[in-house]
């Protein structure tokens, strides 16, 4: 009993980091590849053309197509213009 109650309460717990995910959306014209480093892994994010995509739940660095490396924390909202990143 006493185990059933705590896994009531921890797996909403383990769940809520994904709700922190950064947003980045491409205004571009064109697909563009983002680098991401989390938890010491690397890789590389294709966002299509006027697509969105939920990374960094738990913080990361990212590369941008213009070489910028941004820390992001997981909350934030990020527009890709014209290969720059702008973070709201």
């Amino acid at each position: 009993m006493m185990a059933r109650f705590a896994a009531v309460l921890l797996i909403p717990l383990l769940a809520a980091p994904a709700a922190h995910a950064a947003s980045v959306t491409n205004t571009d014209p064109a697909a563009v590849v983002l680098v991401i480093t989390e938890g010491g892994q690397r890789v590389e994010v294709v966002v299509d053309a006027g697509a969105s995509e939920n990374l960094c739940t738990s913080g990361c660095f990212m590369t941008t197509p213009d070489g910028d490396r941004i820390g992001l924390n997981g909350g934030e909202t990020i527009d890709i213009i014209k290969g720059s990143a702008v973070v709201k």
